[in-house]
């Protein structure tokens, strides 16, 4: 028998209805990452696994951990028993003595009891008609969404950063109305992004890493970027009659607010993801690269780290490009990452570059377009250079990934002629283009790459 980790723990993270207990309603996330940080720190992580897992079947009693192959059952686990758990059990092969734990019986008999109401309950809903849980989920899920965005933009985490504690003093800072900015606090406090004690508000863990100024992982401009997406989204059912979007405006003209917003939201993006882009690619003989509608230049950025002979050029609107350069400048290899002004549509690309890397351009072309772009780049190549397009990939029916697929409709409702394509549609165009070659690297994450030569 298989037996590849000297033990395993499961922690219970199932999110259930608020009106029934969880054990993700009373840390199980939490404790699942605790027993994780544990578990390194002994030097166990090549010894044990840990696994959030479903519902266990004694909620009331969470949250819930089990241990295997001991068959070791823990109930109402604190984070700060964690320690002694991975010291005692983990390492030293003794389970704890804690008088919260049932035993075998209680925990057979009330798992069973939990089965038999649970099965109930699914069958009256099924004879009531009731929305599945999931499917009432998906109808309702702008409602958070909706709420964070709103507290984004009225930069209601750094008021209350800055000591307005209670919902009267936020609103008279924020220049809003007491009651409604109380029943957004309330809300924003239940979705567990601010604190709430005796009538007090404070910034909860994930505010005061992502959402005030200076924070470690500072995202509002980011987040921005999310809250003018809303305000085409809410036009999906005419955009759908019409086949296109019904409030288009081109980049250069949605003014300066957008255009930061958005490049920045697409520099957050590509801090982790283009370290992996580089790792990819062979960079070694490389030389020039043009980084065609590069943006703030973050991958132009990671490839003159990769390469230190390496000068990017990152081709881009006149709105954009001094952006580029604010990022770009930050850095240590700033000097060889160059700006280019221009419209990819129709200006060339110049010529004499080893490499054409494309990133998050494709998906808001037309498949003419992007025949179109892909032949210029391929006049923008030495020979034996190559291209790289990065992009959401579909699989050929489109329905899967479903990011992808939803993707698609956000250039729906934000471009003329936008859309998410599948493989096949890039290889088709690549060897149409005069590429050879082409290939599908394989990259984890939301979106792939193809390549070809010339």
């Amino acid at each position: 028998m298989q037996q590849p980790f000297k033990r395993h723990v499961f922690v219970c993270t199932q999110q259930k209805p608020e009106w029934a207990p969880s054990c993700a309603a009373v840390g199980g996330e939490k404790l699942l990452e605790r027993f994780r940080v544990e578990v390194a720190k002994a030097g166990l992580q090549d010894e044990v696994a840990i696994t959030g897992c479903g519902c266990l079947g004694v909620c009331q009693r969470g949250p819930n951990v089990v241990v295997y192959p001991d068959g070791q059952w823990y109930s109402e686990v604190k984070a700060d028993e964690v320690a002694a758990i991975v010291d005692e059990h983990l390492k030293g092969g003794a389970p704890p003595r804690r008088a919260v734990d049932p035993d075998a019986e209680t925990i057979r008999k009330e798992a069973a009891e939990h089965r038999a109401k649970t099965r109930g309950m699914m069958e009256g809903m099924a004879r009531s008609g009731a929305l599945p849980e999931a499917l009432e989920a998906m109808v309702r899920g702008f409602q958070p969404a909706r709420v964070v965005l709103t507290a984004v933009e009225l930069d209601l985490f750094e008021t209350v950063e800055r000591g307005a504690d209670t919902a009267e003093e936020a609103a008279r800072r924020l220049g809003t109305d007491a009651r409604a900015t109380e029943m957004l606090m309330n809300a924003v406090a239940g979705l567990g992004l601010l604190d709430k004690r005796d009538g007090k508000f404070s910034n909860g863990e994930w505010a005061r890493a992502f959402l005030v100024a200076g924070a470690p992982h500072e995202s509002r401009q980011a987040i921005l970027h999310s809250a003018h997406m809303w305000q085409r989204w809410h036009a999906l059912t005419e955009c759908v009659k019409h086949g296109t979007a019904v409030s288009y405006r081109p980049m250069e003209d949605r003014g300066d607010e957008w255009t930061e917003a958005f490049i920045a939201a697409m520099h957050k993006n590509t801090r982790m993801r283009a370290p992996q882009v580089a790792a990819a690619l062979d960079l070694k003989g490389v030389r020039r690269v043009l980084d065609l509608g590069g943006g703030s230049g973050g991958y132009s950025i990671a490839f003159a780290r990769a390469n230190p002979r390496l000068e990017a050029t990152v081709f881009d609107l006149p709105t954009v490009t001094p952006l580029t350069r604010k990022y770009a400048d930050a850095t240590e290899v700033g000097a060889r990452v160059k700006t280019v002004a221009g419209d990819l549509h129709s200006d060339a690309y110049g010529s004499g570059y080893d490499l054409v890397f494309i990133s998050a351009i494709a998906h808001m072309n037309s498949p003419q377009e992007n025949l179109e772009m892909l032949e210029k780049a391929h006049a923008a190549l030495e020979k034996g250079g190559r291209v790289v397009v990065q992009d959401f990939i579909l699989r050929d029916d489109k329905t899967r990934p479903v990011t992808a697929a939803l993707f698609a409709l956000n250039m729906l409702v934000g471009t003329r002629s936008g859309s998410a394509y599948s493989e096949s549609e890039y290889r088709r165009w690549l060897d149409e283009a005069g590429f050879t070659g082409v290939e599908r690297l394989p990259l984890p994450g939301p979106t792939g790459l193809m390549t070809g030569r010339k």
